[in-house]
């Protein structure tokens, strides 16, 4: 599951909660892996809530994915 939300420096970055509940952030650096597999992730259909804590329809997904580096 990931998870959007605004860093100390209003930046948007990402949490990805894996089963195990342990929790990894990251920025959109497109020469992070984890920012890569976030990408592929979201394009395979993975589940994607916004800052607010809302589920992302795939049309917001797609439109947000439009948008990133």
């Amino acid at each position: 599951m990931y998870t959007l939300y605004q860093n100390t420096k209003n930046q948007t970055m990402a949490l990805f909660t894996n089963q195990n509940g342990s929790v990894t952030s990251f920025g959109f650096d497109i020469n992070n892996t984890d920012y890569q597999q976030f990408k592929k992730e979201l394009a395979s259909g993975v589940e994607l809530k916004d800052a607010e804590g809302n589920q992302m329809t795939p049309e917001q997904i797609t439109t947000f994915l439009e948008t990133l580096p």
